[in-house]
């Protein structure tokens, strides 16, 4: 009797331990490490706000908030060569697909699919995401180039605001024009520019697709952007300096030690093509600020790059990494940050009449925003190189330069970008 009280004594005591242990367990915390650029102090600001909001609802989960400034996207390369990586991290949708192609991002194929429907995401957002049928990055929201203006400016001028509303937009020849009346000459001097910002290449890909341009085959196996619609937008853009004399050379920011937002603030410039990211720095300065859209060759068009987030294959932790994942693409996450004027949705909800609002916001949208909606979401096309490597648009870029500032000819530059891009996407 004794032996048998003394076994089951044992038995409890094991079982106590056992439970002891699942209940340690259970209560650990895991730390999640997570990595982002640096792209300006109230960016990193809101970022940190969302991951108290995160961790609080997650309190079995930490998360460890790294943003990185300079060569974001190599560093994060030599991070995984020394399986030193973060578990979750910002990833350039121009640069989502070469790691992919590295095989260093997890497939969150079907953690996706059993919490979200594809369809529900912005166009160019869906083809953002997937390669090959198989989802490794999902999108947090979407950004577009717009026509930021200072609004004092054309008041003294006694112009009318850019249009908001897509089917009112400016021609570039109404644009010109514009952009003529508001440059302003003092002693044979430039002291105010019409505009600046359109020979980078995101409002540049937006114009092109305004004329209807093909820079690329359906399946982008080849390029073909040596056409006259090409041609006809960078002459366009090219002659607002050499020509019209309405926007100065890039390196017009270096020289004067400002940024746009800067410029447009000081009324050096009275309208810049930036990205839509610019409108929490712009809202915040001390001047009216207002919104349109970029003017147009043939049609409305504009183009969307916006980051994704995504896993590192060699997590320990992917369930939870998944769910600071799928945090960051909730309405609830995207919609503190749109409403800042970080971003913009990238859910088709969030672009209907009741969608809208939710985020905007009259202390940072200027009036009639609210007439850009299709604008976002149904006059958008995927910026063509998230499609590609790298290498392509530096190419792109570094022939354009050519053109831009050392007079090469057009024909030349683009018979030369597309003889060295198609050579490395016929490897």
């Amino acid at each position: 009797m004794k032996k048998n009280i003394s076994l089951f004594l044992i038995l409890i005591l094991i079982m106590g331990v056992v439970f002891s242990a699942m209940v340690v367990k259970a209560g650990e915390q895991v730390t999640i490490r997570f990595m982002g650029w640096e792209a300006s102090p109230l960016e990193t600001e809101s970022v940190r706000r969302g991951l108290e909001r995160f961790m609080a609802d997650n309190p079995g989960i930490k998360v460890e908030y790294t943003p990185v400034p300079g060569d974001y996207h190599s560093k994060l390369l030599t991070m995984m060569a020394g399986n030193a990586a973060p578990d979750v991290f910002f990833l350039g949708s121009r640069s989502y697909r070469d790691f992919v192609n590295r095989r260093v991002l997890l497939d969150l194929t079907n953690f996706f699919d059993q919490e979200y429907s594809l369809n529900k995401f912005v166009p160019s957002d869906r083809q953002k995401m997937v390669v090959d049928g198989k989802i490794y990055g999902v999108s947090s929201c979407i950004v577009v180039p717009q026509l930021y203006y200072n609004k004092d400016i054309f008041d003294q001028a006694g112009l009318a605001y850019p249009p908001s509303d897509p089917d009112q937009a400016w021609t570039w020849e109404q644009f010109v024009q514009a952009a003529k009346k508001l440059t302003i000459q003092k002693g044979g001097k430039t002291v105010q520019y019409g505009a600046y910002g359109f020979e980078y290449m995101f409002p540049l890909v937006s114009l092109l697709f305004s004329n209807e341009a093909r820079l690329f085959n359906n399946d982008f196996t080849e390029c073909v952007m040596n056409n006259a619609q090409v041609r006809e937008v960078l002459q366009s853009v090219l002659e607002l300096r050499t020509k019209h004399g309405v926007a100065p050379e890039a390196s017009f920011l270096e020289k004067i030690g400002m940024n746009s937002a800067q410029m447009l603030q000081t009324g050096r410039v009275a309208m810049i093509a930036d990205g839509s990211w610019a409108l929490q720095e712009l809202s915040q300065m001390d001047f009216p600020v207002g919104i349109g859209v970029l003017p147009i060759f043939a049609k409305p068009a504009t183009t969307d790059f916006a980051h994704l987030h995504s896993v590192y294959k060699g997590t320990k932790h992917p369930e939870a990494a998944w769910k600071l994942v799928s945090f960051l693409s909730s309405e609830w996450y995207q919609l503190n940050l749109i409403r800042a004027g970080l971003w913009l949705p990238n859910r088709m909800s969030l672009y209907t009449e009741e969608g809208a609002k939710q985020w905007l916001n009259e202390g940072v949208h200027p009036a009639n925003f609210e007439e850009m909606l299709t604008y976002f979401s149904e006059d958008i096309q995927a910026y063509p190189y998230i499609f590609l490597t790298q290498k392509v648009e530096d190419i792109t870029n570094d022939n354009l330069d050519y053109y831009w500032y050392d007079n090469q000819p057009l024909e030349r530059v683009l018979a030369t970008i597309v003889e060295d891009v198609n050579k490395i996407l016929n490897k």
